[in-house]
């Protein structure tokens, strides 16, 4: 993780946090663990759709996107068709990417799969959670985003790389890759604690 810096209310943050909406999206939800199967869905989905992007352009239009995915409801989303898709590339409110787009419709018919194989998305992902040793830092892959990528992409999926799924580990609590001197840290690592 890059330097801390001090925000207008005199704490410290990771570098990248410096301005709305990143600042609120850092201080209450990356690095948090994240609950529920739909949750996870749209994680994925969101980080898929960064991928070459700013996350500041997914998260002004994180609303649109929800709105646009039926909630990120994998089950609603599996059921999309090509109509869907063309609807999805006329929408000014998201990323128009049609390789994006119909990844996310492809993810949520095997996400639909993976929950009965393996109960849920959830639970899967958080098998592939490097342990408590690991360190903040400028890594953008783990042995761990790559062995998780790697068995998705068996299992169908697209837009899954070991970056990606990496990104999605510290975004989602699976690691703590907030910087050491950042004033959320802590906070995350209770969380990461407590997690059942």
């Amino acid at each position: 993780m890059s330097d801390v810096v001090i925000g207008e209310d005199g704490r410290a943050r990771c570098g990248w946090a410096a301005k709305e909406p990143e600042t609120t999206y850092h201080d209450t939800e990356w690095g948090f663990p994240t609950v529920g199967d739909v949750a996870l869905f749209e994680r994925v989905c969101l980080e898929g759709f960064q991928s070459g992007l700013s996350w500041r352009t997914i998260l002004t239009k994180r609303e649109n996107f929800r709105a646009a995915f039926s909630g990120f409801d994998f089950e609603k989303v599996a059921r999309f068709g090509e109509a869907d898709v063309e609807r999805l590339l006329g929408d000014a409110g998201i990323v128009r990417h049609r390789g994006k787009i119909e990844a996310s419709i492809n993810n949520a018919r095997h996400a639909c799969d993976l929950v009965d194989a393996e109960g849920s998305l959830e639970e899967y992902f958080w098998r592939f959670a490097p342990g408590p040793d690991h360190k903040p830092g400028s890594m953008t892959t783990s042995p761990e985003s790559v062995s998780l990528s790697k068995d998705l992409k068996k299992r169908g999926w697209r837009f899954v790389g070991p970056t990606t799924m990496f990104a999605l580990m510290q975004a989602t609590g699976m690691v703590n890759d907030h910087a050491y001197d950042c004033v959320i840290r802590d906070d995350v690592a209770t969380a990461i604690a407590a997690r059942p």
